[in-house]
């Protein structure tokens, strides 16, 4: 059984990515596995001062959700992150999460397998490439962790449009109930 962590970056309650995560979700907890989904819509998180206070002290200096959903990163096996693309990239949540990540750094992570569930108006599965350029970019600071799998959710311009492509629903599922 995994401590698994699901971090949906939509800006947007009950998004294209959100779904995803929850077809995820769905396929890991049938599997056996703990599962927390997290979404940053309702949470608080502010920009990196760059400071890298974070780098002696293991803690941000900035009072806000980071620090939680930091932790929770911390001691997760699996951590997954649900991302809507905009302009051919990560949403601006994630990145800023990534970025707010910087005290696991020096610490010892229990996370080993990222995922990634990104969901893109464009119709081409290339259209997610930056973003997992980007992941790939932070997954390569932690050299215990790899990139386990990608589902690209294209063709989802309006929310809830991801429920016309069981396909791409049954991936998200199926990487979940394969974690």
């Amino acid at each position: 059984m995994k401590n698994i962590l699901i971090i949906s970056t939509s800006p947007r309650k009950g998004g294209n990515s959100e779904i995803l995560a929850d077809e995820f979700k769905r396929g890991a907890l049938e599997s056996g596995h703990s599962v927390e989904k997290i979404c940053l819509y309702d949470k608080n998180i502010s920009f990196c001062k760059g400071c890298l206070v974070c780098q002696t002290t293991k803690n941000c200096v900035i009072e806000d959700d980071a620090n939680a959903i930091g932790e929770k990163m911390l001691h997760a096996d699996a951590i997954v992150f649900a991302t809507p693309i905009y302009y051919y990239e990560m949403c601006g949540q994630m990145k800023t999460l990534l970025d707010r990540s910087n005290p696991i750094f020096p610490q010892k992570y229990a996370f080993r397998d990222i995922y990634l569930l990104a969901a893109s108006a464009d119709v081409d599965p290339a259209s997610m490439d930056g973003a997992v350029k980007g992941l790939q970019g932070w997954i390569a600071c932690f050299g215990l962790t790899n990139l386990a799998g990608v589902v690209r959710g294209v063709g989802a311009t309006q929310p809830g449009d991801i429920r016309n492509s069981p396909s791409i629903l049954q991936d998200a599922y199926q990487m979940g109930k394969n974690v």
